[in-house]
């Protein structure tokens, strides 16, 4: 983990590229005190161990399915998942679970330093707890994701790829119809890919999205650190592999998005956070 000291900092953004309907603005100042958090992604060896020590079995266990980015699937399988009218690129994989991320027939060989998917918000409270951690709240996240800079787009400046340099993993090409794949990775990259921010964290920017401790609010409370109190959505952050500039450009550091606490897909994991 790496310690950060906190104090107050510039969140959200007003910027041009964003979604104001995500509450991505106004820009505020917070205070988040000292804390510690994770410079990586949990992994699936780490969150493997966890499984074999306590016996968990995920919620995407227990419902039997969740959902997969269709270009990864065989055409069988692709045909018989059904589709969400409005993403028709996810498909809803009967057995789709963090150590069988594409469903029946896939495996984690060689990937046991990527970040583990199919990953709830709850499974993730849930290894954090065994840890003895939590979760980040969002302004920790956005805090330590900023990696000490102010009000850039990006972990490492305002540009997304500065001379010419990859810096994160997301959706290179046309979506969600061609992935060059041009950042070295079509899914999923290891949790150290890329170099990481000013702050020592990787992959804050794309890979997966990240859950954090806050529900969901539009409606930001000045100086506000914490969400509010009530509310059934919890925030993630981050972007993920399936970003893309014509979709979803939010693997910009201010940008947000939320999802039901039992919800889990492909493109879907976390980072811990403790107290210092």
């Amino acid at each position: 983990m790496v310690t950060l000291p906190g104090g107050e900092f510039l969140m959200g953004t007003d910027d041009a590229d964003g979604f104001p309907a995500d509450g991505e603005g106004p820009v505020r100042p917070v205070r988040v005190r000292r804390f510690r958090i994770d410079a990586h992604a949990v992994s699936n060896d780490r969150f493997a161990a966890f499984v074999a020590a306590t016996g968990y079995v995920t919620e995407a266990e227990r419902i039997g399915w969740s959902y997969v980015f269709a270009g990864f699937l065989p055409a069988e399988l692709r045909r018989l998942s059904p589709r969400p009218d409005a993403t028709p690129w996810w498909c809803g994989v009967q057995g789709a679970r963090w150590d069988l991320p594409e469903g029946p027939g896939s495996a984690l060989k060689g990937r046991g330093d990527h970040p583990v998917v199919h990953i709830s918000w709850n499974d993730a409270d849930a290894f954090a707890r065994w840890a003895g951690k939590r979760l980040p709240t969002e302004a920790e996240w956005e805090y330590a994701a900023r990696g000490g800079l102010e009000q850039r787009r990006y972990p490492w400046g305002d540009e997304l790829d500065p001379d010419g340099e990859y810096r994160c993993n997301i959706w290179r090409g046309q979506f969600p119809t061609k992935n060059t794949a041009a950042d070295g990775y079509r899914g999923t990259a290891p949790v150290d890919a890329f170099e990481p921010n000013g702050f020592g964290l990787y992959n804050v920017a794309g890979n997966v999205w990240e859950w954090c401790a806050d529900r969901w609010t539009t409606d930001h409370a000045p100086a506000r650190a914490s969400g509010p109190q009530t509310g059934a959505a919890k925030v993630m952050r981050g972007g993920s592999y399936m970003c893309h500039h014509s979709y979803c450009n939010r693997y910009r550091v201010a940008a947000r998005t939320a999802n039901e606490p039992t919800s889990t897909g492909g493109h879907t994991g976390f980072r811990c956070a403790a107290d210092a």
